[in-house]
């Protein structure tokens, strides 16, 4: 009989991240996955990388020595394209999914992490539409008195695109409390990404985000280092017996 003390639990990640899922699935999105080992086209051409854009050197990839023009993704905004192909809008997906970038690790960056991609695609879509969407998903993960602010970002795969800050809680022993941390990226799908996919840009508009998980267990949980989410320390997951 195994002692109750030894019992598993979800990871602070994983319990994040089914959260969020949870959350966006509440306002009528469904799930959708897409791979890790991935093409450069989907990773970056079909989302308006050309192949000299500066943004290439912005995700410090991955690349695969013997298997050329193949890469570990950089982010899950690669199964945008994937859905479009194979789905007439209307649409409104979710993507959770471990992504890699070779970058140096910090308190708040790791090589390997995990985003939830959102998409929406319909007609007269607005940014008023994505401030709607963001704003009920933080005040749902957070709560009503989470402070957010929004600010211009730029990514290729959106025109206009935002970043979206959150004021860190007054949480546990981090240094950091009560300081903003970007959570997020977003912006209205640039016309030349649906049109990649076969979609009529002038019939269809979208907004797209992507939110890192691994930070918002930090601000969730009071954890000054991401660091520690990936130490393989037991006594770091095992502070979460109850989730």
């Amino acid at each position: 009989m195994v002692h109750e003390k030894f019992t598993g639990h979800l990871h602070p990640v994983t319990h994040i991240s089914r959260r969020i899922v949870g959350i966006l699935m509440d306002l009528g999105f469904e799930v959708a996955l897409g791979p890790e080992l991935e093409e450069d086209h989907y990773n970056f051409k079909a989302l308006n990388f050309p192949d000299d854009h500066p943004a290439r050197d912005m995700q410090d990839t991955f690349w695969l020595k013997d298997f050329p023009g193949r890469l570990l993704r950089t982010q899950t905004s690669n199964v945008q394209v994937r859905y479009m192909e194979g789905h007439e809008p209307p649409l409104k997906i979710v993507v959770p999914g471990k992504v890699f970038r070779n970058e140096a690790t910090d308190a708040t960056h790791e090589m390997q992490f995990h985003q939830i991609e959102g998409l929406v695609v319909g007609k007269d879509i607005s940014l008023a539409n994505l401030k709607f969407t963001l704003d009920a998903f933080i005040k749902k993960m957070f709560g009503e008195d989470v402070e957010t602010r929004f600010r211009p970002g730029y990514f290729p795969f959106v025109e206009p695109g935002i970043e979206v800050d959150m004021k860190r809680p007054e949480k546990g022993n981090s240094k950091k409390s009560n300081e903003w941390i970007e959570i997020l990226g977003a912006g209205m799908v640039h016309p030349n990404v649906l049109e990649n996919a076969g979609v009529d840009p002038k019939i269809w508009q979208g907004f797209a985000f992507g939110v890192g998980v691994d930070r918002i267990a930090m601000m969730k949980f009071g954890l000054s280092d991401v660091r520690d989410l990936y130490s393989g320390d037991l006594r770091v997951v095992n502070q979460f017996p109850g989730i």
